[in-house]
């Protein structure tokens, strides 16, 4: 009789052996799967910016992308490659130009902007209409100057009921999940750096 166990034992501890290692093989061959996976994806661009989420709120980003009137602007982003900043935590406020605003620039302003050799003063440009902050445009008529993400500031102005970011005007205002995007109807140019 305790042949006959230690058999049993035996072929019970052989069997739990046997499924374990299955097991342990086919961890492998799914981490060898998400690997290559992941190498794909490499290959492709990366960062928040570059995520989908059918829940979350629209960033700043976000409302830029889906208004016909900012697509010079959404282009410009892509070309400084600062899609990410745009859909960070923040709270953000983009003072977005208009493709009105853009097409007022003396010709070939954009074009020449949009070239990989000028990438750093076009993300200095595009940085001049972001500062830090979720506030309204009444609440923006409290302010001097706005301090960008450029680090350099900006005037504010009141002319009546009217608010000008740097001379432009805000015409309108979107709410966002990590901001707020006020629609100017200039190009904000920053001043020459010291």
């Amino acid at each position: 009789m305790q042949v006959i166990t230690k058999i049993k034992v035996f072929l019970g501890s052989f069997l739990v052996l046997c499924i374990f290692n299955s097991c342990k093989n086919e961890a492998n061959t799914e981490t060898s799967t998400s690997s290559n996976v992941e190498a794909q994806k490499s290959n492709k661009k990366q960062g928040q910016a570059f995520l989908k989420n059918d829940e979350a709120q629209p960033t700043v980003l976000d409302i830029a992308i889906g208004s016909k009137d900012h697509t010079t602007l959404v282009v410009a982003v892509q070309a400084a490659e600062l899609e990410n900043a745009l859909v960070n935590a923040g709270p953000l406020m983009v003072f977005a130009p208009t493709n009105a605003a853009f097409d007022a620039l003396p010709e070939g302003t954009v074009e020449n902007l949009l070239k990989p050799e000028n990438k750093a003063s076009l993300a200095n440009i595009l940085q001049y209409h972001v500062t830090p902050g979720k506030y309204s445009k009444d609440f923006l008529k409290k302010f001097k100057k706005l301090g960008q993400a450029n680090n350099q500031d900006v005037q504010v102005e009141v002319k009546g009921d009217d608010v000008f970011i740097g001379g432009a005007k805000i015409i309108a205002s979107v709410p966002c999940g990590n901001g707020i995007v006020h629609v100017v109807d200039k190009v904000i140019l920053p001043p020459p750096s010291e």
